[in-house]
């Protein structure tokens, strides 16, 4: 991904990578193995229903976003917090590219480039402005 700003959003079984600019846009999708996918269980039935995190999932979300000078993670559900937690231990440099972390439903593609655009405008003001 070749743009400063991007936005990924992901759940369990797939993300969602966008990197931008005002005027464009590379959009890239990674799909979960399905061995890795969230499990559900029945109350009442042994274990806790949930399988380990995909270390090869984030391994290539982060790949895909090594470029990025920002990167802001939107997902509905535990699967944004899980790839903080992968960063944190083993890609720190991209760790520290993330701007903020934000709950977002399953909103279409448009929309998540939308909603980064006004993310990043508004974080943009916020920052000091050197003259």
């Amino acid at each position: 991904m070749s743009h400063y700003h991007a936005v990924v959003w992901l759940d369990h079984a797939e993300a969602r990578l966008f990197a931008f600019s005002p005027g464009d846009v590379d959009a890239t999708r990674i799909h979960a193995h399905p061995a890795h996918r969230q499990v559900h269980h029945k109350a009442g039935t042994i274990g806790a229903g949930k399988s380990d995190d995909d270390l090869v999932f984030f391994q290539d979300i982060a790949r895909a976003l090594d470029q990025a000078g920002e990167v802001l993670i939107v997902g509905p559900g535990a699967a944004k917090l899980a790839l903080i937690r992968y960063l944190h231990r083993h890609d720190p440099a991209l760790e520290a590219k993330i701007v903020g972390i934000e709950t977002v439903d399953h909103p279409t593609d448009h929309q998540i480039v939308a909603y980064a655009r006004r993310y990043f405008r508004a974080a943009d003001r916020m920052r000091p402005q050197h003259t």
